[in-house]
């Protein structure tokens, strides 16, 4: 696996790979890499010929009071999951070289990134958005690689990739779980033992929600949300920042139960902030 800084050797590996007839994979990521991550470039690798994998702690999907400066940075054990997972290009830009001097361009998807994580960290998705279609065009892939555990952040893209007629498909893929059912996440590694310990309550809590809804098609989801937000406040130390059941394609709340729908929550233990969601089909 090559490892490289600059936009322009990004560019010219894709341009040779392109030239012997080959597709390109992508896995846009930020480091700290886990089992989940790891997952998407085994995907890739299994559905494209080569697979780029970027490494890129993004500075402008961060608020102010956001862990952006203590956010985990562990390059070399990254390179060695990356090289282990059969990855062909590790993407590895500094801040210097994705916004340089007098950068002033943005990219916003409207409604579909308004409520969730969206009303709770105000520029997050902007930021989001403008960093992964600068990295659309600089790795130009065939297929790119997505977590279902970002929802709100897959519906996002899918409504740019869209409205932008982008060349390209958007692949996503289950969220990856400890064996206790917590969803694997570089923040993971931020909480103590004990927070460690009752994190699991959080996926056994969704799960709650599914067995019964399922079994009340058509009926309002207020009930049902409102056993999932007494379980989740059964986990000590908690502190709730959302709990939402929403249509899976627009992201809009929905009142009654049908459909595909993502259940959606985030939390914190401690300083630490989680997000974890299912998607619930209805049956008609």
């Amino acid at each position: 696996m090559k490892l490289v800084r600059t936009i322009a050797d990004l560019r010219k590996e894709v341009r040779d790979t392109r030239k012997q007839g080959k597709s390109i994979g992508f896995v846009p990521t930020m480091g700290a890499l886990h089992e989940g991550h790891l997952s998407l470039v085994r995907t890739a690798k299994a559905q494209t010929d080569f697979v780029v994998v970027s490494i890129f702690v993004n500075p402008t999907q961060f608020g102010p009071n956001e862990d952006f400066h203590r956010y985990p940075r562990p390059l070399e054990a990254d390179v060695n999951l990356c090289t282990q997972a059969n990855a062909d290009l590790l993407f590895n830009p500094s801040v210097e070289e994705m916004y340089p001097a007098g950068f002033s361009t943005t990219v916003e998807v409207t409604g579909v990134s308004d409520g969730l994580c969206g009303a709770h960290r105000p520029g997050h998705f902007r930021g989001v958005t403008t960093v992964v279609m600068k990295l659309f065009h600089q790795v130009m892939p065939d297929k790119a690689f997505f977590g279902q555990k970002d929802a709100q952040q897959c519906a996002v893209l899918r409504k740019m990739v869209l409205d932008m007629d982008l060349d390209l498909q958007m692949e996503i893929c289950p969220t990856v779980r400890e064996k206790d059912g917590l969803a694997m996440s570089s923040r993971n590694r931020y909480l103590s033992n004990t927070e460690r310990s009752v994190a699991p309550g959080i996926y056994a809590a969704l799960m709650a929600f599914r067995e019964e809804a399922v079994k009340h098609p058509g009926r309002g989801v207020t009930p049902f949300k409102n056993l999932l937000l007494g379980k989740l406040k059964e986990i000590p130390g908690v502190t709730m920042d959302y709990v939402e059941v929403v249509d899976s394609l627009t992201m809009k709340p929905m009142e009654i139960l049908r459909g595909s729908l993502v259940v959606a929550v985030a939390l914190r233990l401690g300083s630490t902030r989680l997000i974890d969601n299912i998607l619930v089909n209805i049956p008609s």
